[in-house]
C-alpha cells in the first residue's frame, strides 16, 4: 500500500555557544569587570574620605597662639611629653644589665649609708622592724574598722582586690631576694618567712587607708599615715626588703584598687536601686489591680 509517508521530526539544531574570551564565558567576564569596577569605586571613595579627613584634621587649624596656649595652660602634659622624649633617649642608649649582675636599683644607691648603719647595728634594725609591724597593724585595724564598725566596706574591698592581685603577680614573676637583705624576726610577716616582692602590700595598704581618711576628712590622721608611709619606704629600701619598683607600684596599686572598689560599690548601689524601683512598681501595679477588682466586684 502506498500510504502517506511518515514525517520524522528533525532534531533541534544546537545553537553554537558564544565564543569564550581567554577560556571564560562572556557572563563571567562581565561579572569580573563589574567586580573590578566596584572595587575601583570603593577604593576611590575611601581615598576621598581619607583626603577629606586629612583636610579637616584638627592640627592643621593650629596657630602659633594655640601652641603657646597649650604650653601655658597645660604644663603638666607638656612636661610628660618632654619626659617621654628624654626617657626614650635614655632607654635606647642604655647598657643592659647582664644576667650575672644584680639588678640596678637607684633606691638602693640612695640608701647605701642607711643600709650600712642597719647592717652594723642589728638591734636598731629589729626595733625599726617592730615599729613597722605596728604600723602595718594600724593599717589593718583601720581598714577593718571602717567596715565592721562604720559600715563602709570600700577600704576593705579595695584591700581584698589589692592583695589578690598582688598574690597573682607575685607568684607569676618571683623576683630574686635583693643582695644585702637585712631580715628581722620582728618584721611583718613575723618570723622571717618567705614573701612576694612585687609589689609592696605594706605601701599599698597604707595608701588605701590614707585615701579613706581623706574621703572622711580625717586630715590629721591621713597626713600621719602618709608620713609613716614615707618612713616605711625609706626603711624597706635601706633593709633591701623591696626593690624601688615594688614600692612605686604599691603606691599606684593602692590608688587603683581604691578607685575600682568605689566603682564596684556604685554598681551595686545602682543594681539595688533598680531592684527597689522594680519592686515598688510591681507592688503598686498589684495594688491597683486588686483595687480595680474590688470595684468591679
Amino acid at each position: 500500500m502506498n500510504g502517506p509517508t511518515p514525517r520524522h521530526r528533525s532534531a533541534p539544531e544546537k545553537k553554537p555557544k558564544p565564543p569564550s574570551i581567554n577560556g571564560n564565558s562572556p557572563n563571567s567576564v562581565v561579572t569580573k569587570h563589574k567586580d573590578y569596577s566596584d572595587m575601583k569605586k570603593s577604593s576611590s571613595s575611601s581615598a576621598k574620605n581619607f583626603c577629606s579627613c586629612l583636610v579637616n584634621a584638627h592640627f592643621l587649624k593650629w596657630r602659633a597662639n594655640d601652641i603657646w596656649g597649650v604650653v601655658r595652660h597645660h604644663p603638666v602634659p607638656c612636661v610628660f611629653a618632654a619626659s617621654l622624649l628624654f626617657f626614650m633617649a635614655v632607654e635606647y642608649t642604655l647598657r643592659m644589665v647582664p644576667p650575672t649582675s644584680p639588678p640596678f636599683d637607684l633606691g638602693f644607691i640612695a640608701t647605701t649609708n642607711l643600709h650600712r648603719l642597719l647592717e652594723s647595728r642589728p638591734t636598731l634594725n629589729t626595733i625599726l622592724a617592730g615599729l613597722n609591724t605596728v604600723f602595718v597593724g594600724m593599717q589593718t585595724t583601720y581598714i577593718l574598722w571602717t567596715w565592721l564598725m562604720e559600715g563602709r566596706p570600700r577600704a576593705t574591698i579595695s584591700a581584698l582586690f589589692m592583695f589578690t592581685c598582688r598574690g597573682i603577680l607575685g607568684y607569676v614573676t618571683q623576683l630574686p631576694l635583693p643582695e644585702g637583705f637585712l631580715g628581722s624576726g620582728a618584721d611583718f610577716p613575723v618570723g622571717n618567712v618567705s614573701f612576694f616582692l612585687f609589689y609592696s602590700g605594706h605601701v599599698a595598704a597604707s595608701i588605701i587607708a590614707s585615701l579613706d581618711m581623706k574621703r572622711m576628712k580625717r586630715w590629721e590622721l591621713s597626713y600621719t599615715f602618709d608620713i609613716l608611709n614615707v618612713l616605711q619606704v625609706i626603711r624597706l629600701l635601706s633593709t633591701r626588703g623591696h626593690y624601688t619598683i615594688d614600692l612605686a607600684v604599691g603606691i599606684g596599686a593602692g590608688i587603683l584598687f581604691d578607685s575600682l572598689a568605689g566603682k564596684y560599690e556604685d554598681s551595686k548601689k545602682r543594681e539595688a536601686s533598680l531592684v527597689s524601683s522594680a519592686t515598688n512598681y510591681g507592688s503598686y501595679y498589684n495594688s491597683q489591680k486588686e483595687r480595680n477588682g474590688e470595684l468591679v466586684g
